[in-house]
């Protein structure tokens, strides 16, 4: 895992010079294959998967759906072992927008996430890979059947996927004929004939009780429960936490994982040792006793962390969304926080931060994206600021950014991708390697801690941010207790007040969608971002510059009629989520730039020309 730094060599790529030790043995396998055997590595490529765990007609219509499994889907360039983005028709959606979980309606209250689900990030798809973010809040029509996850490792830029159905027993037999054929080198690798499968619900068990239980399959290995309705509820969020408490207790040797979300929870499990339908009714059984039990209190603690507002870094991540993802961007119109001002109905932008600053978090979810990243809900209802998450997903956050999407707030564990409206930054919340006062384990936060954010300069937070991952700088943090009646106490006494923030928010928000609708920027199709039409007029004694991959400009670094040497960077592209440097490729003046920010380009494309 390359982005966390550790796995594989060290946590890192291999390089020129490392030393790898074989394993010794006293019989060398013959592992040479008959050329029938080996697979087919084209640009074409069929994707074996099954449906779920959203599909139609709850959050996608059956349109959809059908156009999802029929798509030819183009891979994207911005594509890596995170996540690979394709290119294809946007959804017609089965509803309006996401309610509280953001203003899109592919957003969802943060859930477990699959490797192999096809993730769309407001319209546009990506496939989640082995690096992709453990939890998330968008929904996943359908996952990658086990045995053809290889291939996600084999997809390249502008090649072609389609998508083919499967049930869920014939992607067991899928997998046992290709571990057999792993094991012995003998038997044939395709499996046997077998029907394509026609659409039908992901849905595998509805209950009647209160709170309501519907599980979900996701992938050929878990299977998602839910728990309740689609809305934000602290009661249902303890059930989950004590669900999987019983879960673990009784059938820990069965399970591979269990990931919490907000209302649900994903349980991968050893397939080996229990069948599906045999965990069901596991979680069936479960789920009964848990209804019963109903905690009056438990273990929270107070974490303060220092929060530097508007920070630079976050301006940066912007800059480079507006310049090489999408130029539209209503919530960057000026910036995230003016947005989150308008789509809440707040009178100014000091208001939005007092209310930050004031706000008591309350930690629901752990490795929301990445390491440690915590998904918290303020306890104070009139705190909960709402927002949408970007459309399409950033390729770039800094490390421990603060954002907000839909109701939660995240602090981002590492640098990657993302989706919450940015307002600041803050410590580490992830340190593996260092044992300090805060980090008994390499994550700081646990299931219900509360944060609270303190206002530090942008440059104080630097020195801090250094100080803390050695130990040289200590936080405070406060025992308690959340007490669950004391809660509920609270809520009613402040029920008219919350009522009427929550009736002039929803308007807000209603009247901030309303107004992206009206603007043409409510949906983004990526076949409209702006494509670069090359010159191809060079003079005989000009050196062309060429883009070396595909992707999209960031910046151009020297502009026209500027000197350069060669090796000097020019422009600065953004591919396979990476910066790009785009070098001159002599010495001379740089006579004409053919392309702007924003623009997409094509791997051997003239970007300019020098003389």
């Amino acid at each position: 895992f390359t982005l966390g730094k550790f796995g594989g060599h060290c946590g890192r790529p291999l390089f020129a010079g490392d030393s790898l030790p074989l394993l010794k043995t006293t019989t060398c396998p013959n592992t040479n294959l008959p050329k029938e055997h080996l697979p087919s590595i084209g640009q074409k490529w069929t994707i074996r998967v099954l449906l779920g765990p959203h599909t139609a007609p709850e959050f996608f219509t059956l349109e959809d759906v059908e156009t999802i499994l029929k798509t030819s889907w183009k891979v994207h360039f911005n594509s890596d072992r995170t996540g690979v983005r394709l290119i294809g028709p946007q959804p017609k959606w089965a509803r309006e927008d996401g309610g509280e979980a953001g203003l899109h309606p592919s957003n969802i209250h943060d859930n477990a996430y699959a490797i192999g689900a096809m993730d769309f990030t407001g319209d546009q798809p990506v496939l989640l890979g082995p690096d992709g973010p453990s939890l998330g809040g968008f929904v996943c029509p359908i996952t990658i059947i086990k045995a053809d996850l290889w291939k996600m490792g084999q997809l390249r830029s502008d090649d072609e996927i389609i998508f083919e159905p499967v049930s869920y027993q014939t992607s067991l037999d899928i997998s046992k004929q290709h571990e057999a054929f792993i094991e012995t080198l003998k038997a044939a690798p395709e499996p046997k004939t077998y029907q394509a499968l026609s659409i039908t619900s992901p849905i595998l068990y509805e209950s009647e009780q209160s709170p309501k239980l519907i599980i979900r399959q996701s992938g050929d290995r878990a299977i998602l429960c839910e728990f309740g309705a689609l809305e934000l509820d602290f009661d249902l969020r303890i059930h989950v936490h004590f669900f999987m408490q019983a879960l673990k207790s009784l059938y820990a040797t069965d399970l591979l994982e269990c990931t919490p979300g907000i209302r649900s929870i994903q349980i991968q499990f050893n397939a080996a040792l229990v069948c599906r339908e045999d965990m069901i009714e596991r979680v069936k059984e479960i789920h009964t006793q848990v209804i019963t039990q109903t905690p009056s209190s438990f273990d929270s603690r107070i974490i303060h962390l220092p929060l530097a507002w508007d920070d630079p870094s976050t301006q940066l991540a912007i800059d480079k969304y507006v310049n090489s993802v999408r130029p539209d961007a209503p919530w960057c119109c000026p910036n995230n926080i003016e947005f989150i001002r308008r789509i809440n109905g707040l009178k100014s932008v000091q208001d939005v931060k007092n209310i930050v600053y004031d706000a008591n978090y309350l930690v629901m979810g752990l490795g929301d994206v990445y390491l440690g990243a915590p998904v918290a809900v303020p306890i104070d209802p009139r705190h909960r600021l709402v927002t949408t998450k970007y459309n399409p997903a950033r390729t770039w956050t800094p490390e421990n950014a603060v954002g907000i999407g839909g109701t939660y707030l995240c602090i981002y564990g590492m640098e990657g991708p993302g989706g919450y409206q940015f307002v600041g930054r803050t410590l580490p919340v992830w340190n593996r390697f260092k044992k300090t006062p805060a980090f008994p384990e390499p994550y700081l936060l646990r299931f219900f801690d509360q944060i609270s954010f303190f206002e530090v300069s942008p440059d104080q937070l630097l020195e801090y941010r250094e100080a803390f991952i050695h130990g040289e700088y200590n936080i405070k943090i406060e025992k308690t207790k959340f007490d669950v009646q004391d809660y509920h106490n609270f809520i009613d006494k402040n029920s008219d007040s919350c009522v009427a923030f929550k009736k002039h928010q929803s308007d807000s928000f209603q009247a901030e969608k309303q107004r992206w609708i009206d603007q043409g920027v409510f949906s983004f199709d990526p076949s409209t971002v702006m494509t670069s039409e090359e010159d191809t007029i060079i003079p005989p004694e000009a050196t062309p510059i060429t883009s070396p991959v595909s992707g999209a400009v960031w910046k151009v670094i020297s502009e026209e009629q500027s000197q350069v040497k060669e090796d000097d960077q020019v422009i600065i592209l953004e591919s396979m989520k990476m910066e790009m440097e785009v070098k001159a490729p002599c010495d001379g003046k740089i006579e004409k730039i053919f392309i702007k920010p924003g623009q997409t380009v094509q791997a051997g494309q003239h970007l300019g020309y020098v003389l």
